[in-house]
């Protein structure tokens, strides 16, 4: 008992500094989702997934669902006993909006809320925030990177200092677009070179349209093609140069995302997860739990 108060000052004290979102008042729209019970009842579960987004989520031939987050998603389907059926959405124009239309709520017109969402980073702070969602099953740490060509860079990799002089991809509003826009008050800002996804920049580098491109490591792993290198080198003055990723459920069904969460933490400790990485030729960082 003391331990658990202990836990409990301990999360309080996190989030005595942070506004929690308002409650749902729409009472009609606050039953979504499904509990683990009925989910096994019908058979299938539902997971949210981003679409076009490589390698994590996307749909090949005949629309089959492909990606690391696709593997996962069967995996915790087959643990729980069920079929897995993915919906491939759309990014909003914020994380806590994506939560609100896919696991929480639903979207404000047509579609409903999803059982799970994968690929969701965790964050404490957010966590206190969006008393709707349940974040759990962290799986992987992602981090910030550099991709460059070799032939221009024989000896060192580069690193941030470098785009003053040469010239780098990232996604456009990205945070890597972000970070390099304000370091060293604006100085690299002119070199930077703006594209709609990391898979783009990656393309346009492989091209030699650029010189380096930067971005989370496993979306710039992914479009790595002979000539590239990737290293994730210290980035002065980035608060957040790396974040883990999990799950998230809403609040009501705490049963399934500890169903989920199990799921995941076998895969973590008997290699599966490791193996789902190696197979699309992504390095995978065991979270810091």
């Amino acid at each position: 008992m003391i331990f658990a108060a202990g836990l409990a000052g301990e999360a309080a004290a996190r989030c005595e500094d942070v506004v929690p979102q308002p409650r749902p008042q729409n009472a009609s729209r606050d039953y979504v989702g499904q509990s683990l019970d009925a989910i096994r009842e019908r058979g299938f579960i539902r997971f949210a997934v981003y679409e076009d987004f490589p390698p994590w989520s996307w749909q090949g031939p005949d629309a089959a669902p492909m990606g690391v987050d696709i593997a996962l998603g069967r995996i915790i389907a087959e643990d729980l006993g069920v079929a897995p059926r993915f919906d491939f959405v759309t990014p909003a124009e914020t994380y806590e909006a994506d939560l609100r239309n896919h696991v929480w709520k639903g979207p404000v017109v047509g579609g409903s809320a999803s059982n799970v969402m994968l690929h969701a980073p965790y964050d404490s702070r957010l966590a206190c925030r969006v008393e709707q969602v349940v974040f759990t099953g962290i799986y992987f740490t992602e981090r910030v990177a550099i991709a460059y060509r070799e032939d221009a860079y024989p000896d060192d990799a580069p690193v941030p200092a470098w785009f003053r002089f040469d010239a780098v991809a990232v996604e456009n509003d990205s945070i890597a677009d972000f970070y390099l826009t304000s370091l060293a008050r604006g100085a690299l800002a002119g070199n930077l070179r703006r594209f709609p996804t990391t898979a783009a920049a990656m393309r346009a580098l492989a091209a030699g349209e650029t010189k380096a491109a930067m971005g989370p490591r496993g979306e710039l792993e992914a479009g790595l093609v002979p000539g590239l290198a990737l290293h994730a080198p210290p980035l002065p003055g980035f608060a957040r140069g790396s974040w883990m990723l999990g799950v998230a459920v809403r609040h009501s069904w705490r049963p399934l995302a500890y169903a989920v969460d199990d799921a995941v933490q076998a895969a973590v400790a008997d290699g599966r997860l490791a193996a789902i990485f190696e197979a699309h030729g992504l390095t995978w960082e065991k979270p810091d739990w």
